[in-house]
């Protein structure tokens, strides 16, 4: 479906229906988003059309896709030159160089670009001959320069390269700018890349030279047997029973091809397909593993057995062996690497962990192994009741109070920053939870920071007033903060969170109303972003409220 898309885009951008193509491409590009011929085609299109931006971004992805594919630099360094960017589009000639160096096309761009980098028509002030008998040469443009506006549009141009950006939407001067520095991004004779289906193994493609017309299609027939034909006849009928979701008759029809040419692992590849399709996943992984053993017997493109692969690792995501399928995927990176697969694996190693993870919650064994670390912990053996801690929190990661006993046990060992963490997962998991506002708080003081612990007891006190260890932590916090107010001032305007409090000029003006007029307070502490940075503040002990 997507190559016949692909091939209508491509009729439509020679017959110079641009709109078209890009549609068709388009297209093609949501059954096959992962296609960079694909990208790379509708980059060509957008281009011809004068979309420049657009034709860069389909050029870019066509480099993600396919980073060794010198033709994807190829469109990319052309979209830089039309939109002026010629720094750029160096570089991205040099990239693509990188992988072919001896690319003629990426050569003669380059040497174009850096010849007219300051200007595209020279550096004289006149229109500079060479440049006028390229364009008079060229069938594209020698009516232009019979045009006395186009040439007085073009010498400003030449004068004013902002102008030349300006204008590049003018078709007229595209193809122009094309002819001057040769490059062959608007060219009407560019020929569109295919990817023809698989017959035998292929022999490698060469990147040729722009010739003046499109070379003859060679005839796919040329060179196989009457069986091969036959059977390439009966798989182009299953191909069109398969489009039609007619499963039952596409078998037939591949099977046939089978029997024809049963060296052939397109076939076996086909049959797969339709199972999967019929959700017959078991058959779909028998029928790939024998096309796989067919493409070994018979040297078939790496591509293919990964193809193969893939669709094996795909076949048990359905049926949710995701282990199986992430060995089958990585198999087919194996033969053949993809960004695509890669982006599956890891997905699947996510959903593994994740199943893990869920398979060793058990609530009863994660209460077994808090009171084995509540023993430790009453022995005074810390670093073995962390252990067992640990084992509740795996077995039972909702529950609040492990993380809390986990960080007594962190505090007991001095890792309070550990302890920390714990205590705000407690809290955040049940805000009602007294204990962890109170073991974040003493945290809080072992660490000086006395404001954030006072905040801390503060929550608890809100949970519950008559709290002894709360009120007596909120009272030595307090005592704490207030006994070196210079010291406190310099630990509280090293808070950053602090510093762009007091840089606000907005909130500097309403400080200055609180001093003025106490009654400004209460309006002030509606608004709750003002709120929280005044109480941010009040806990810093920068300003009191009395």
């Amino acid at each position: 479906m997507a190559l016949d898309l692909k091939e209508k885009g491509n009729a439509a951008l020679s017959a110079g229906n641009y709109e078209q193509a890009i549609e068709y491409y388009t297209e093609a590009i949501a059954i096959d988003p992962n296609n960079h011929v694909l990208f790379s085609n509708r980059s060509a299109a957008y281009a011809k059309q004068g979309q420049y931006l657009k034709a860069l971004e389909d050029a870019e992805k066509t480099v993600a896709i396919k980073p060794d594919w010198p033709k994807g630099y190829s469109r990319k360094g052309a979209a830089l030159v039309f939109l002026g960017k010629k720094n750029e589009a160096i570089a991205a000639y040099e990239e693509g160089l990188k992988y072919d160096p001896n690319n003629q096309q990426l050569l003669d761009c380059l040497r174009d670009v850096e010849m007219s980098r300051e200007n595209p028509f020279g550096p004289s002030s006149s229109f500079p001959m060479e440049a006028f008998m390229k364009l008079a040469k060229d069938p594209r443009t020698k009516d232009f320069i019979k045009d006395p506006k186009f040439m007085t549009l073009l010498m400003e141009c030449q004068r004013d390269p902002q102008k030349l950006i300006m204008h590049m939407q003018d078709p007229r001067i595209s193809a122009a700018l094309s002819v001057i520095m040769g490059i062959n991004l608007m060219g009407d004779d560019e020929k569109m890349e295919t990817e023809p289906s698989y017959t035998s193994p292929p022999e490698p493609k060469k990147e040729c030279k722009k010739e003046p017309s499109p070379p003859p299609q060679k005839n796919e027939d040329e060179g196989l047997t009457e069986e091969q034909k036959e059977a390439k006849k009966e798989k182009d009928l299953g191909n069109e029973e398969y489009k039609k979701k007619n499963f039952d008759a596409a078998l037939t029809h591949y099977n046939k091809a089978i029997e024809l040419e049963p060296t052939n692992m397109t076939f076996y590849n086909n049959v797969a397909a339709v199972y999967f399709e019929q959700k017959e996943y078991k058959k779909c992984i028998e029928q790939c593993e024998k096309a796989v053993e067919v493409g070994r017997e018979n040297r078939a493109d790496f591509k293919l057995i990964a193809k193969a692969f893939s669709r094996i690792g795909n076949a048990y995501k359905k049926l949710e062996d995701y282990k199986s399928a992430k060995t089958y995927f990585e198999k087919s990176m194996s033969e053949h690497r993809t960004p695509e697969v890669k982006t599956i694996i890891t997905q699947l190693e996510k959903k593994i962990k994740e199943d893990e993870r869920k398979a060793y919650v058990d609530p009863v064994k994660a209460e077994e192994a808090k009171e084995k670390g509540n023993e430790f912990f009453n022995k005074g053996q810390f670093a073995d009741a962390v252990k067992y801690y640990s084992e509740a929190i795996m077995r039972n990661p909702d529950e609040p109070k492990y993380y809390s006993n986990r960080a007594a046990c962190y505090t007991k060992l001095a890792a309070f920053d550990l302890g920390l963490k714990d205590c705000e997962t407690c809290v955040q998991l049940d805000p009602k939870f007294l204990k962890g506002w109170i073991r974040k708080g003493k945290i809080l003081q072992g660490m000086q920071q006395s404001s954030k612990a006072l905040s801390a007891y503060q929550k608890a006190l809100e949970i519950d007033a008559s709290n002894t260890e709360a009120l007596e932590g909120y009272r030595a916090c307090s005592i704490a903060a207030n006994s070196d107010p210079e010291e406190m001032r310099k630990r509280a305007m090293a808070d950053p969170e602090v510093q762009d409090i007091i840089r606000d000029p907005a909130m500097r003006l309403i400080l200055e109303q609180m001093q003025n007029d106490p009654k400004a307070l209460s309006d002030h502490l509606k608004n709750p972003e003002i709120a929280s940075k005044i109480q941010k503040l009040i806990e810093s002990g920068l300003i009191a409220i009395r």
